[in-house]
């Protein structure tokens, strides 16, 4: 477990009159990197709270993790758990490292977004440790209790103290499972935040230039989720898609390394070598924003493109039978397709003959989500003392 505890920042006035508070904050995977990049920014913004960002360490690999942090400005973390192997072995690493961590450095609160493993495990701890808790992105819900991040999400409202909303669903969904509405705070998308403030970086990117692309003449591929590409049914019906596709449109594929992976294992890959087909490996967030900017539509199974999308207008057909983002297909520009090849191929020519659905933006995606975050912790806190 690596720990560098000089980043953090504490209130030299010995003047002012402050609460003070020590706070962790989470990240372990790719997609919680740019929803942590503005909250840390909030919180390094505030003479009276000492972060200790903590890295878990569940993707490791660069191109998942490193890339982000740099481009995001995320500062080393402070701590990283080092954390290896499958679910259930990260998930048990996790817990036992951040119990340690928590019982050494005492924070006053912990903040965990989104819905990985890294999550979930912290989420846990800080039960059994007593330690507020405070989960960003929560409420979300499929309904589909076969995904990983489904159970994870429940669990961690559940045990979160402050749980901060991104879409008017996510309120209803925790006031039937019980959540108190006190602790309910609607606060729009930190994700759509770290979007704003690095739009104009990634327009000034060639990324798409730089792979021969034609603007608006390409579309982008992006599929991982387990049900997709674990079972080789499903892996070969998505690779007809793409098939299909490719032939009214050319696909931009940034592979992810556990879809190229099992690519590789079912013999698939040669299927997609004389389609017109681009596979590329995973994208750093500027480089794949301007590949998005620049693109036709999007087919995917991400939570996070499904926003993304939505927030820049730009058409996205979810290969998923249902999302936990329904913001995203009532008001947004999405449209969930599951890998029934007739309905996407029709949303296709749709979007390729200009009638497809516009969209519109959800309420208080405006940039502005993390500051209303640590203003509500903070009265919270207030009020607590």
């Amino acid at each position: 477990m690596f720990i560098n505890l000089s980043n953090h920042k504490k209130s030299n006035n010995i003047n002012e009159k402050v609460t003070f508070m020590k706070i962790i904050l989470v990240a372990g995977a790719r997609p919680n990197f740019p929803k942590i990049a503005p909250i840390l920014k909030e919180l390094e913004n505030k003479t009276d709270i000492e972060t200790i960002l903590v890295h878990t360490g569940q993707h490791y690999d660069s191109n998942m993790s490193d890339v982000f942090f740099k481009e995001l400005g995320i500062r080393e973390p402070d701590i990283n758990l080092g954390i290896r192997g499958n679910q259930a072995e990260q998930t048990a690493q996790i817990i036992e490292k951040f119990d340690k961590l928590v019982e050494e450095q005492k924070p006053d609160l912990a903040i965990v977004v989104g819905d990985v493993t890294s999550t979930l495990a912290c989420a846990i701890v800080c039960a059994k440790r007593k330690i507020k808790l405070a989960h960003i992105e929560a409420g979300l819900r499929s309904f589909n209790y076969e995904m990983p991040e489904e159970i994870n999400r429940i669990v961690t409202d559940v045990l979160s103290n402050y749980l901060f909303v991104t879409e008017e669903s996510g309120i209803q969904n925790l006031i039937r499972q019980g959540i108190p509405s006190n602790k309910i705070s609607f606060v729009g998308h930190v994700m759509i935040d770290t979007l704003i403030q690095n739009i104009e970086k990634a327009k000034n990117l060639q990324t798409w230039r730089e792979l021969n692309l034609t603007n608006q003449g390409y579309a982008i591929m992006t599929l991982h989720r387990p049900q997709n590409v674990d079972d080789s049914e499903n892996l070969q019906k998505a690779v007809d898609i793409t098939i299909e596709i490719s032939k009214k449109i050319q696909l931009v594929w940034p592979i992810h390394p556990r879809t190229k992976a099992n690519l590789e294992k079912f013999n698939m890959l040669k299927q997609l070598e004389e389609a017109n087909i681009k596979i590329i490996e995973p994208q750093g967030y500027l480089e794949f924003l301007n590949l998005v900017m620049h693109a036709k539509f999007i087919v995917t199974d991400s939570g996070g493109v499904q926003e993304e999308t939505t927030y820049l207008r730009l058409p996205c057909l979810t290969l998923r039978d249902e999302t936990e983002r329904p913001i995203t297909v009532d008001v947004g520009t999405n449209t969930v397709t599951g890998l029934n090849k007739r309905l996407i191929l029709a949303k296709v020519t749709e979007i390729l003959t200009g009638t497809y659905k516009k969209g519109a933006m959800p309420p208080l995606w405006d940039g502005f989500a993390s500051k209303r975050i640590v203003d509500t912790l903070l009265k919270k806190n207030e009020n607590a003392n």
